[in-house]
């Protein structure tokens, strides 16, 4: 374990698994959530003006961008023995159905502390047009020696 919190350095990269949004999944999430907001399920709804923004038909939760980030830090600490931590977001962009999005991770800084080490990671998830729709931070701990 030591090995691998020595060998990180800022700048290396953590790539995602890719997530293909349909409406079944926009379902899915819902269900799962209890969230049945007309923003994910509407279509008529959804054809109106909110304010000076107009979505232009149902949009994925923004949840599930915390999710798909939250894999990829998990899948790739876990087998370090590195625990997740701290996520923070922000949702930049509606996801539509049809969209494929993947969450990518850039390694912004390690630190050492007295009872623990630390690695903060900058998080993006883009879509399949290379469109930033959430960016954000996560804070990975692995273990002291």
């Amino acid at each position: 374990m030591t090995a691998m919190f020595e060998s990180l350095n800022a700048g290396d990269t953590i790539a995602g698994p890719k997530f293909a949004v349909s409406r079944e999944s926009i379902r899915l999430f819902c269900d799962a959530s209890l969230d049945y907001n007309p923003l994910h399920l509407d279509d008529e709804y959804m054809k109106g003006d909110f304010g000076k923004t107009n979505f232009g038909g149902i949009i994925m939760h923004g949840m599930n961008n915390f999710g798909l980030i939250s894999r990829m830090i998990t899948d790739w600490a876990y087998p370090l023995g590195a625990i997740h931590r701290r996520l923070e977001t922000r949702w930049v962009k509606p996801v539509r159905p049809g969209d494929t999005i993947q969450s990518t991770g850039v390694v912004k800084s390690k630190q050492v502390t007295s009872k623990s080490r630390w690695v903060l990671i900058d998080v993006l998830v883009s879509n399949q047009a290379g469109e930033k729709v959430a960016t954000g931070e996560a804070m990975v701990e692995f273990p002291p020696d």
